[in-house]
């Protein structure tokens, strides 16, 4: 058994599967594969699974919302909002969009990597960094006047330490990373406190929920301490780029797309960040020379 495997835990009947982080004398640390769960357990409670590549095998499989996130009418069909006018009555204005920009910060470098694949697919504009959950809220202070993002996508591995899990789960000791994730949430909104303007997606499995809002979060994992799927937070993040500024994102429609729907996220009122602009400019192809 060594760094990089996939295992199971004995003690838990094998539910979930994991990949080893790091040894430790007697101890393995553990992070979820399919969902974003940070845990540990002796070497002996654990079995080794089936090996193969948690990435390609994530990229294979394509979510079911993930045709359900861009606007239904193509943008060159929309109609002429009220008291405009064109030249002939017959011409459909040429729209261009412009999505929110999302920032994604993710403490999983694998699943980084499957999430701006989703992100590039539904053509969402992104910058991606893997940055470990304790590192952040510093990286966040560099990163947003940097990046100038409409949405902050801060997410990773988290879960409720064992000898909390029958204790007090309202303290943020009790927690693996909530602390983390709440300094990088606080750092956010020390940038923009528009929550409009800013978009802040927190949290991972079994997260501190209601820290996470207080420290400024439009959306945070996870209500019932229940584990999140690895894509939720993209999910989220991929509505919101593709609902027009002028309308506020229907909460209970985004969130029962998600995996782990209303028990997993949960949110508060807020403004998608998506835009039209006119008139759209065909590409410029420059004249060759004679």
């Amino acid at each position: 058994m060594k760094q990089g495997d996939l295992v199971t835990r004995r003690s838990y009947g094998g539910d979930i599967l994991f990949k080893i982080q790091d040894i430790q004398p007697q101890l393995a640390v553990l992070r979820g594969v399919d969902y974003r769960l940070l845990a540990d357990a002796p070497l002996s409670d654990l079995t080794v699974a089936h090996q193969y590549d948690p990435y390609l095998h994530a990229g294979a499989a394509r979510p079911p919302w993930m045709d359900s996130m861009r606007i239904t009418q193509p943008a060159a069909m929309l109609p002429f909002p009220n008291g405009w006018t064109s030249n002939n009555a017959n011409t459909a204005p040429q729209y261009f969009e412009m999505p929110g920009k999302v920032l994604h910060l993710d403490g999983d470098p694998a699943y980084l990597r499957k999430c701006m694949n989703l992100y590039g697919e539904l053509r969402v504009p992104v910058e991606g960094y893997y940055v470990a959950e304790a590192d952040m809220a510093d990286a966040l202070y560099r990163l947003l006047p940097q990046t100038r993002p409409d949405i902050v996508v801060i997410t990773g591995h988290d879960g409720i330490l064992k000898e909390k899990r029958k204790g007090d789960i309202s303290q943020l000791s009790s927690y693996k990373n909530s602390h983390n994730f709440v300094k990088a949430v606080q750092a956010a909104r020390q940038y923009e406190k528009n929550k409009d303007a800013l978009t802040v997606i927190a949290g991972a499995c079994q997260s501190h929920f209601e820290a996470l809002l207080q420290a400024g979060a439009n959306y945070a994992s996870s209500p019932a301490r229940v584990l999140i799927h690895a894509l939720d937070p993209l999910c989220i993040a991929a509505k919101v780029a593709f609902t027009p500024i002028k309308d506020t994102v229907n909460m209970v429609d985004i969130i029962r797309l998600t995996h782990s729907g209303l028990e997993g996220m949960g949110g508060i009122e807020s403004r998608g960040s998506y835009r039209r602009g006119v008139p759209k400019v065909q590409k410029y192809i420059p004249a060759q020379a004679p």
